[in-house]
């Protein structure tokens, strides 16, 4: 199940990734691809259309992570569970 902090941190991650893609900061990318990934980023949600989206359905996007979900992960670090940098939960990694 994804949350809304999870799919709000997902777009804003998307666009980190388009704009590396499309200047150049990742090497020997094609130009037509790079020139696909500066289009999208023509219409692509910026920071205000992210908050506004945020503000009008909760539900889906949220800017902050809720403060349950943000509990949970801390004992799962606690217990020596790791979450990743998408704050997924991987009980596997436990150490010994």
């Amino acid at each position: 199940m994804t949350l809304p902090d999870e799919r709000y941190r997902a777009v804003k991650w998307a666009e980190q990734f388009l704009i590396r893609l499309s200047s150049g900061q990742i090497a020997r990318v094609p130009k037509a691809v790079r020139d696909e990934a500066r289009s999208i980023l023509r219409h692509y949600p910026g920071s205000w259309d992210m908050h506004r989206a945020a503000q009008g359905a909760p539900e889906v996007f949220a800017e902050k992570m809720e403060d349950l979900h943000r509990f949970v992960l801390q004992g799962v670090q606690q217990r020596g569970g790791d979450v990743n940098s998408q704050g997924e939960v991987d009980l596997e990694a436990r150490q010994p």
